[in-house]
């Protein structure tokens, strides 16, 4: 199959690759840059583990192929620590409050929630389940919307 050129800038860091049309944004970031905190669960959207920030606005990373995002700005799980590993905001509240279990989900609930919370600083309870609605945990009770 013929192969494309793609570069993406992931969490600030620049990364460049040769892939098959149909590799999906997960599985660049897993398999070409090395970025495993992106989760695959359902390969279809539905589940929102995948979920990461395409130029600032929460993606299905693999409802999107990696030549899809050619020149622009990826962030993963990973990218919304802090530079020396401390937890943001969003990722110390998940853990005081102990807002996880298994924890497979918990990286798409965490980029969703950045990019919700830096959209609408103070949502309201319909909000956040709106905001929320595309993400699934299995191990924990959750009100859908």
């Amino acid at each position: 199959m013929h192969e494309l050129p793609v570069a993406v800038s992931v969490n600030g860091r620049d990364y460049q690759g040769v892939v098959e049309p149909r590799v999906t944004l997960a599985d660049f970031l897993r398999d070409n840059c090395g970025l495993t905190g992106t989760h695959l669960g359902c390969e279809h959207g539905a589940c929102g583990a995948c979920t990461v920030l395409l130029d600032g606005q929460a993606v299905r990373s693999c409802l999107v192929f990696a030549v899809q995002v050619d020149g622009q700005e990826v962030t993963t799980v990973e990218g919304i620590a802090g530079p020396d590993g401390e937890l943001s905001p969003v990722q110390a509240a998940l853990k005081e409050c102990h807002g996880l279990q298994c924890g497979f989900c918990t990286p798409g609930f965490v980029t969703s929630i950045t990019a919700m919370l830096r959209d609408n600083p103070n949502p309201t309870d319909d909000e956040i389940r709106e905001g929320l609605s595309g993400n699934f945990c299995r191990c924990t009770g959750y009100q859908a919307s």
